[in-house]
Formats: C-alpha cells, structure tokens, sequence
C-alpha cells in the first residue's frame, strides 16, 4: 500500500510536451506542482509512519545518477549542512551574510532552503538572489528531461518505474545541485528539509561543517516521537572527518547526538553564545537568535579554515573578524522576526509553526508589543495540532499582553479565490476543510476558552483580514501573524500588492 502510494504521488498524470514552442517558466511550475503530494495519498504515507526511509537514501543517489551526478560530484561545491527542529533557516540566513563579506575569496555562494514564502526560486539563491525566471525554467527542463531519457533497474529500484519522478522536495533538490554545479559555485550552504538522516540532501558526503539548531518534537510520524528518536535523525548528517556544531540540547536529545558522533567518530562541539554576538545588533533582531547567530559563527570560522581563509590571527575564540560583526549585523531572513510598518500599522511576522518556535515567537512580540496599541493575532496552521500551538501562544502571553482581537484565516492569498500564483499552491490539505474553515473556526472556538474578551473573527482569505485591519480606524496597531510560513508568505503577496 506504502509503495503504491509514493508511486501514485510520483507518477506524471499529464504534462505538455513542447515541440515547437519552448517551454516557459509557468510550463516549469505546473510540471513541479505535478510532483506535489496530494492530501489522500499524504494521509496513507502518513499513516505508514517511518517504514520507507530506509529505502530514501539509494533513491535520492539513483535519481542523481539519472541526472548525471555522484554523491562525490558534490564535494565541489564545499557544502556546510545544517539541520535542527528550531532555527536552521536562520542559522544558514547568518552564515551566508557572514561568508558573503569574503567575496570574491568565495566567487559564488550558494543557498537551498525551505520552505520559500512567495516564489520557489528563493530556495535556491546564489550571491544572496534567487535564481532568476529564466535560469530556473531552463535548468529545472535539464534536470526533467534527463530523468525522462534515462532508466532505473526496477528489480533494485520497484518504486522508480517508468513515469515515475522524484518527489517535490526531492527534485528540487536534485535541481539545487544541478544548478550549483553548473553555475561554478565553490561554497553551498544546504539546509535539511526534514530530519537528516533519510533527508534527500543527506546524500552530500564530505561537507565543510555540520551544524544543528535547536531539536525538539516535530515531524513525529517521520521522525520518531522522542526527542532521543528525533535527534537519531538528526545527528545523521554528521560525516567522518568533518566537525559538528551544536546549539545546547535538552539531555535526551545531547546524549543523542554525542551517540551517533561516537558513531561516525566525530568531533561534536557544542556551542555556547558568543560573547561578540551578545554585544551585536543582529540583522534578525531577537534575543533568542543570539544562540543562532553563535551557531552560524562557528560554521562560518570552521568553513573558512577548511579552506584556508580564516585569518590566524583571530585563533582566539573571543574575538572575531569585522567581516563576522558586518555579517551579523546585515543579515537577513524574511518571515522570521521581520517588522513591516503599513500606514498606522505594524506587522510582526514570524512563520513559527512547532510549540518551541511559537514560544520564542511569541516572547519576540511581548518585547516588542507597546502599551497603548491595538493588538491584534493573525494566525493559520493547517496540518499541525493547531489549537495546541494557539494555545501555547496564549499562555507564553503573560499578564502584561492581551489581543484585543484575534482573527483566523485560511492560507488562500487573495479575497476572488485561489493563490498569488501557482508556487503558492498547496496539495497537502483537504480543500474541503480549506473551503468549510474548518480549521479556522476551531481554532476560534478554542481561543474563546482561552480569553472570551478576545474580538474573535473567522476568514476565508489572507486579503480579507489584511483589508479587514486597514479599515480600522485606529491610530496605533500591532498585529503578530504566525503559525504557518505559507501565511507569512502570502501576507507579504498581500502587502506587496
């Protein structure tokens, strides 16, 4: 049933073949929107829990074979991997602004990230820009093509028939290579989709630097559901002869990792917070990224040694380059503690969407919430326990802060129907439930327990909550949106216009 099902997810139904006309951009989205997994088949994989990943890393070096890659083609691109439950996007956010100040040292630095908030090119960006329309059109057919033309021995691969194609982060995956290799990129920063051990980019064997955020419970179908399990996974992207750096775990999940290190023979570090990022104006502006931002120091350092570029006179754990400080402090991440002021209002965003990220997500807003403004939560989770995550929201809160208002909405962009564009489009929720808000007002009835003093709202759009606040007629607003990326993502199409 399990294997039936990821070939049906694979399986092109239909596609355009262009014979005359070339292929466009929009021809390149609905081909990768066709590998997306839909809501039925999710829930039969869901439900097989963690039965195929053994099989996930021999796909994932088939595939790029097909594509005409080997796992030591990689080693080119001189790789730092991170992975983590909490704060990896960030952690690579800080490394890449760090390593960006040593241009043209490093020629070409290269990003893959997940998931994107507007465009899906933002998952693959080198110099700090996403690939543009044309670059991804073109290598995204290079890579289809190639898997077209080329064959599996299905007695060794039964799940890689003909028609059958990787999965949607598996091909962009195989695309992120494809393109790094063929732009030159000589330093690639990759983040984890998903735990690590059976994540598709875990087929990178001899990284710079490995790095791991925070770990806590998510993905537990997936993963494991102990923080033990979890970080089993995780410590999987640990490579013999490659240091490790570590954010400070919870025991369950330390022990862990120092296994897996003992394992691989690995030299594990932990990382505490760096006394110059504690006196530093980071670019992501918030107490709790200061453990992120030391995790991004110690790759960056360990990276640039490798290579042979870190200056020796900096040998002193407590001193670092000016080109690390200008790094800290211009790097960016959109989505994540990211302050937009609209008119009379103030958006706060961060996409956190797991009980540890909305805890620190939520602490960032009471730091920036002021005593006088008109408060508001914007708040969306479509496949997680939603009303637990609204409710740990609720009780990090405090006394001091109260919404004034709460308003419930689903992922759909715009108030006529349908997405911003094709790349925002999801296949991995009931449109059922999507269409009824089910969600939605589930999560309205259970912030009433938790403050009936809350003006509760429940909307089919994110264009009608962004037109809903606009029309307030209130000289100071602050809204906190939160709970899904997607939303953040779509929030940011709204205001963008």
């Amino acid at each position: 049933m399990v294997q039936q099902a990821f070939a049906k997810m694979r399986r092109i139904i239909s596609f355009r073949r262009f014979s005359t006309n070339p292929r466009s951009y929009g021809d390149a989205i609905d081909a990768l929107n066709s590998l997306q997994t839909n809501f039925a088949t999710l829930e039969v994989i869901r439900k097989s829990e963690r039965k195929a990943n053994t099989k996930a890393i021999p796909e994932m070096v088939e595939w790029a074979r097909r594509v005409g890659y080997t796992p030591s083609d990689l080693d080119r691109l001189n790789i730092i991997h991170v992975t983590g439950t909490k704060g990896k996007g960030s952690t690579c956010a800080f490394t890449y602004s760090i390593l960006s100040q040593y241009q043209p040292m490093l020629s070409k630095i290269g990003v893959y990230t997940s998931p994107h908030l507007k465009s899906v090119r933002e998952r693959i960006s080198i110099n700090g820009s996403p690939l543009s329309e044309d670059k991804f059109t073109r290598y995204f057919f290079e890579v289809w093509d190639r898997l077209s033309e080329s064959v599996s021995e299905e007695s060794t691969f039964p799940s890689m028939g003909q028609g059958v194609r990787p999965v949607y982060f598996r091909f962009l995956t195989l695309l992120s290579f494809h393109v790094f290799l063929s732009e030159n990129v000589d330093t690639a920063i990759y983040e984890v989709g998903i735990g690590g051990e059976y994540d598709s980019t875990n087929i990178i064997r001899r990284p710079t630097a490995v790095g791991i955020a925070s770990i806590g419970i998510d993905h537990t179908r997936v993963l494991g559901t102990t923080l033990k399990e979890i970080a089993w996974n995780k410590g999987g992207i640990m490579k013999t002869g490659t240091k490790a750096f570590s954010v400070e775990q919870k025991a369950d999940a330390w022990d862990a990792l120092q296994g897996r290190a003992s394992e691989k023979n690995v030299e594990l570090i932990m990382v505490p917070v760096h006394p110059v990022v504690a006196k530093t104006r980071l670019g992501i502006d918030a107490e709790f990224q200061n453990i992120n931002a030391s995790l991004a120091v110690s790759l960056a350092r360990e990276h640039l040694r490798v290579l042979g570029h870190y200056p020796q006179e900096y040998s002193n754990d407590k001193e670092l380059p000016s080109e690390f400080t200008k790094g800290l402090e211009n790097a960016s991440w959109h989505g994540r503690c990211q302050t937009i002021k609209d008119g009379s209002t103030e958006w706060l965003l961060d996409g956190a969407h797991t009980d540890e990220s909305i805890t620190v997500a939520t602490r960032w807003f009471t730091t920036k919430a002021r005593n006088n403004a008109k408060k508001i939560l914007l708040f969306n989770q479509q496949t997680r326990d939603a009303k637990s995550l609204v409710s740990r929201l609720h009780s990090i809160l405090g006394a001091d802060v109260h919404f004034d208002e709460v308003i419930f909405c689903t992922n759909i962009t715009w108030s006529a129907g349908g997405y911003q564009a094709a790349e925002l489009t999801s296949m991995n929720n009931s449109k059922q439930a999507v269409h009824d808000l089910v969600v939605q007002k589930e999560l309205a009835e259970q912030w009433e327990k938790l403050d009936p003093t809350s003006k509760r709202h429940v909307l089919p759009t994110i264009e009608h909550a962004v037109q809903y606040v606009r029309e307030l007629e209130e000289e100071d607003v602050q809204v906190l949106v939160t709970g899904s990326l997607h939303l953040v993502g779509g929030l940011l199409v709204v205001l963008d216009k």
